[in-house]
């Protein structure tokens, strides 16, 4: 399995003794052009890894600012072969950033797995995280990004006991994408206190570097996660950046990008903070 992107990446971040920000958007969203504009914009605004969302009718983990952004993706005719035209535009342009689809399985199944992963790999995709695809599950899907050599990145809960972490490790790759509160995108906030031990029980039973997400919407919150996960991710925030735009009929990449560098800097500063 190649890591190459993610590797490189989470040994920059070790080596700056940071952790990561990951930024999570949705493709399509408010359209094709402004969603490209948008993810060119995010490594410079610090975005460390980008999640790009794959549009779809039933995202049954999403609350609702996601749920939105999917119906406004789908709208704007990204379909999961647009969403890898997208990709592939992004990755014209940055050959360093890690890229992640994140999104749900009846579009890949839809596409057809070992056609999915050739053209995820060929678009510069590094990694998958399919959200309603249980490990029991997962065969060939896993077997086909195996082929194609695009990273399966899994998510863990705080229902995931130390059995079934480790199930949840097995042909995990890159990193593990913890859910720091019980429930949907967007709803609650994630407790660093809470997230702190399970982040350990992760890394013990993956040996992966781990992200965390679901519940982060502001700066010091993104900072205090960041002093105990190996990166953080936003998503929701992001997104209402893009409605907030529509609603007020202005463009929406800056928005966004300006929402990324503040969560972006926090993040940056958490552990220099914590050290002084």
């Amino acid at each position: 399995m190649t890591t190459r992107r993610i590797d490189a990446r989470f040994a920059a971040l070790k080596a700056e003794g940071r952790a990561g920000f990951v930024a999570y958007v949705m493709a399509g969203d408010p359209s094709r052009d402004e969603a490209l504009e948008i993810l060119r914009g995010l490594p410079a605004a610090g975005a460390d890894i980008i999640e790009l969302g794959f549009p779809f009718s039933d995202p049954m983990a999403e609350g609702p600012p996601i749920q939105r952004a999917a119906l406004r993706g789908l709208k704007a005719g990204l379909s999961l072969k647009g969403t890898l035209a997208l990709a592939a535009a992004f990755r014209a342009g940055d050959a360093d950033t890690p890229l992640i689809l994140m999104g749900y399985l009846n579009p890949i199944e839809s596409y057809g797995y070992q056609a999915f992963a050739r053209d995820a790999a060929a678009a510069g995709v590094d990694g998958v995280i399919v959200v309603d695809c249980p490990p029991e599950e997962a065969g060939v899907l896993t077997e086909a990004l195996d082929a194609a050599e695009v990273s399966l990145i899994r998510l863990a809960t705080p229902t995931s006991d130390d059995a079934r972490l480790k199930v949840i490790a097995q042909g995990t790759s890159g990193f593990v994408y913890y859910v720091s509160v019980a429930g949907v995108t967007g709803v609650k906030e994630a407790d660093a206190g809470s997230v702190a031990p399970a982040v350990e029980r992760v890394r013990r039973a993956s040996g992966l570097p781990v992200a965390v997400g679901f519940g982060v919407k502001t700066p010091q919150r993104a900072a205090e996660i960041a002093r105990v996960a190996d990166a953080v991710v936003a998503g929701s925030v992001l997104v209402d950046e893009v409605a907030a735009a529509l609603a007020e009929n202005v463009p929406a990449a800056p928005r966004v990008l300006a929402k990324v560098r503040a969560l972006s800097d926090a993040v940056r500063d958490a552990r220099a903070t914590e050290t002084v």
